[in-house]
């Protein structure tokens, strides 16, 4: 009877806890929301964002696709390095006659499907591993970090670029390169929450309940460990289009595809000739696409990192 009593104790403390814990939670993102709106630059890049956003799912109601491949910019041969405002083209045409305004629209399709599909698939790949990591320990953590070390060791560009370069020309595989090169963050970032939240003692209450490590880990330790994760993908969905516009800028995109690192490529041969349009239109996309994603991703770390409270 004293033992059932002990377990039933033992079960009511560990819910408390378990209740406890989430309550803070749902008020802790309650304040991170209120904090993001009172700044002004995080603020700024949400709306910079939301507009890259609009602009990218309403790119087919925005330009015409006289061509079979929307991402093909169409051409205007009457009308070649035409500057601005001119002939109909609000931001010109670059020296095949192609719309530059088009291209910066359809690339901003482009850079989502880039940042979501690198970011999605390496913060999903890369919880993954970093969870194992942390929740089998041993030899098997040892193995799995001593991988990510490796890739850690080798910078961004240059291990993407080396990638690229091995795959061929191809949209496709920048994606693949970026992929390849992206998850290690998530992992190493993971595996150190985990070990963190697993001390905490709403989990070691869990644990003297006979609750499965899975329901553990499903339900208190990765919803804890979410926090850090957010910020890195956000800074992430910056960082990607900016080295995949690298690579597109070295010729590692097929030829004629409407991506700013390409537009920019294909610009400076008029840089000379005083045609500085098409560079300029698809170097700013660029920088503010960044920009935007780093300011929110800055605004978010200040919120939810203790280290930066009060900065």
């Amino acid at each position: 009877m004293t033992t059932l009593n002990r377990s039933q104790e033992t079960s009511k403390r560990a819910s408390v806890a378990r209740e406890s814990a989430l309550s803070v939670k749902w008020a802790r993102r309650r304040e991170v929301a209120q904090e993001v709106f009172r700044n002004p630059l995080t603020v700024l890049g949400l709306i910079i964002i939301g507009l890259f956003f609009l602009m990218a799912l309403a790119a087919p109601l925005l330009t015409e696709a006289n061509t079979p491949d929307p991402y093909q910019s169409p051409r205007d041969w009457s009308n070649i390095s035409v500057p601005p405002g001119e002939a109909g083209h609000v931001l010109g045409t670059d020296a095949t006659g192609g719309d530059v305004l088009y291209g910066i629209i359809w690339g901003s399709r482009l850079s989502l499907q880039l940042s979501l599909t690198v970011v999605g698939f390496t913060l999903v790949f890369g919880t993954i591993v970093g969870s194992i990591a942390a929740m089998r320990g041993g030899r098997l953590d040892n193995l799995l970090m001593r991988v990510v070390d490796v890739f850690l060791s080798i910078p961004e560009l240059i291990f993407a670029l080396a990638i690229a370069a091995v795959l061929g020309p191809s949209f496709r595989n920048i994606i693949l390169a970026l992929a390849a090169v992206f998850w290690v963050k998530y992992a190493r970032i993971v595996r150190g929450e985990i070990i963190r939240i697993k001390q905490a003692e709403y989990v070691a209450a869990a644990k003297v309940t006979g609750d499965s490590t899975w329901n553990i880990y499903r339900k208190d330790v990765l919803p804890n460990a979410v926090s850090p994760l957010v910020v890195q993908a956000t800074l992430d969905m910056g960082n990607v289009v900016l080295i995949g516009a690298t690579l597109s800028f070295i010729g590692l995109a097929q030829a004629g595809l409407t991506e700013w690192g390409a537009m920019v490529s294909a610009g400076q041969s008029g840089l000379l000739a005083g045609e500085w349009w098409l560079s300029t239109f698809a170097g700013l996309a660029i920088v503010l696409w960044a920009l935007a994603f780093n300011l929110v991703g800055d605004g978010l770390r200040d919120v939810l990192d203790p280290k930066t409270e009060g900065r």
